[in-house]
């Protein structure tokens, strides 16, 4: 698709029709960096997200469960 560079202030914008911003994710705000000289504008990654896809609880060993219990039943003192 070919488009035109936009006056936006000091800057120039492009306009991204919306079938290409829900077939890309974009969302408010974006990433935006040089390869070569290519332009390349990717949907921000949320840090850490899918990272407890697929998680299952119930495949969790107790590693704490083979410690000793504690002898002092007193209060701790610092």
């Amino acid at each position: 698709m070919r488009t035109q560079l936009r006056k936006v202030g000091n800057s120039r914008g492009v306009i991204i029709p919306a079938a290409l911003l829900e077939a890309c994710g974009l969302g408010e705000e974006v990433d935006l960096r040089l390869e070569g000289k290519t332009l390349v504008i990717e949907a921000l990654k949320t840090p850490r997200s899918g990272w407890f896809d697929g998680y299952q609880s119930e495949a969790d060993s107790d590693v704490l469960a083979a410690l000793p219990a504690d002898e002092a039943d007193g209060e701790w003192e610092w």
